[in-house]
């Protein structure tokens, strides 16, 4: 169920697309949110691979109730606007586009986003295909007032084609996506060909050797995601500690950790 300031919610979003530079960070579950909010992030995203993860299970392999459940309670649990990270959109033809983005929507949602990689085929969807259901998606978000993020996948699945990528994003973009996204491009005069070449806003996902932020934002990129990095950050903390009890039987890595009374302070 949509929290009462739903609309007001989407509107900010959009808003913040408009001018300058914001980075939206991916929680997995109720408690990161929560600690993101606190330090005044402006908006959240859901992460297909964190999400998973906290159900102790890999990527692609969440059904649509499972994610619903997951957007309404982070939706519930913070006062951002929420983007959802919603892979295919859990169909294949355009009226389960439509119905999965409506249901996103009533969740609580601002926005949500569909790819064009389809993992039981492992391949990117063909031009053709990929408009459509980008389309069906655009439609339905539309009526429901949430921004659509449509993203390339060839950066994540070995395809380093720019020329296609930038393709296949314009013809989102004239599909009806608001947002565009190629997960995975590193370089700057890469990322800045795709901005200038798409003539939209456009997401770019934080990376280990890529742009900073501040180098982001003189490139024109409208929003920095960090998909399920920090998911991973978190549990890779927790296995260096327990790693640290388990061979060497010290507990050194409490000198980083959050302390109980920040961390009642963000969550309560």
């Amino acid at each position: 169920m949509s929290p009462p300031d739903a609309k007001a919610r989407r509107q900010r979003f959009r808003e913040l697309h408009r001018d300058g530079i914001f980075v939206m960070p991916n929680p997995w579950d109720v408690g990161s949110a929560r600690l993101l909010a606190s330090m005044g992030f402006q908006a959240l995203a859901t992460t297909s691979s964190g999400h998973a993860a906290s159900l102790g299970r890999v990527d692609q392999s969440v059904t649509r109730d499972e994610l619903l459940a997951h957007v309404e309670e982070l939706a519930t649990a913070v006062d951002l606007p929420l983007n959802v990270d919603a892979e295919r959109c859990f169909a294949e033809h355009p009226d389960g586009i439509a119905e999965t983005v409506e249901l996103i929507a009533r969740a609580g949602a601002a926005g949500c986003s569909i790819e064009d990689y389809d993992p039981e085929r492992r391949r990117i969807d063909p031009l053709d295909v990929a408009v459509d259901r980008v389309a069906a998606a655009a439609d339905a978000a539309r009526a429901s007032g949430v921004v659509l993020t449509a993203r390339a996948e060839n950066h994540l699945y070995g395809i380093g084609d720019l020329d296609d990528t930038i393709r296949r994003l314009r013809a989102y973009r004239d599909a009806g996506a608001e947002v565009l996204y190629a997960p995975g491009i590193a370089k700057a005069d890469e990322i800045r060909r795709l901005v200038e070449s798409v003539e939209a806003p456009v997401n770019v996902l934080a990376l280990r050797h890529g742009p900073s932020v501040a180098e982001l934002a003189a490139i024109g990129v409208r929003r920095v995601s960090t998909g399920g990095a920090l998911a991973r950050a978190a549990y890779g903390a927790m296995v260096a500690a327990a790693r640290e009890l388990q061979t060497g039987g010290t507990s050194t890595y409490l000198d980083t950790a959050i302390t109980g009374q920040d961390l009642d302070a963000a969550l309560s």
